[in-house]
């Protein structure tokens, strides 16, 4: 997708197919969930970084957060999309990574690469859905 702007359709979209999602509705809400935790973690300069590359209806979950980053573990990562979608915890991964992996498809490999240099390693797997980030993003992943 590198070269051309993601629509919010096709986003929300991809989310929904990767995720076995039911509507528009329970992938916007995953995006959410997911968008908003991963800017927590990136803190400020980064998530508005990320949210430039996005729909504007997808980057504005990532736009607009005023704190430094927060360093918390994949596993807790997790916990707090989880709490914020509504949903169990193993549905909340699946569509985590459902998530992530559209977002992956959205932004420039220079973004991306950014974004998992501000990760802990425990990250890794959450980034390796269908997109092999290993190979592209040679970020050790």
């Amino acid at each position: 997708m590198e070269g051309t702007t993601m629509q919010l359709q096709e986003f929300v979209g991809q989310v929904q197919h990767r995720a076995r999602l039911a509507s528009d509705e329970q992938a916007l809400n995953a995006t959410r969930a997911t968008l908003e935790t991963l800017a927590e973690r990136l803190g400020a300069d980064e998530s508005r970084h990320l949210a430039a590359q996005l729909p504007d209806g997808i980057g504005q979950y990532l736009d607009g957060r005023d704190s430094v980053a927060e360093v918390f573990s994949s596993d807790e990562f997790l916990k707090r999309i989880s709490a914020r979608e509504g949903a169990e915890l193993p549905a909340s991964v699946e569509h985590a990574r459902a998530v992530l992996d559209a977002l992956q498809h959205a932004v420039s490999a220079g973004e991306m690469r950014d974004v998992l240099e501000r990760l802990s390693a425990d990250y890794a797997p959450l980034f390796a859905g269908a997109h092999d980030t290993g190979r592209q993003y040679g970020a050790g992943f």
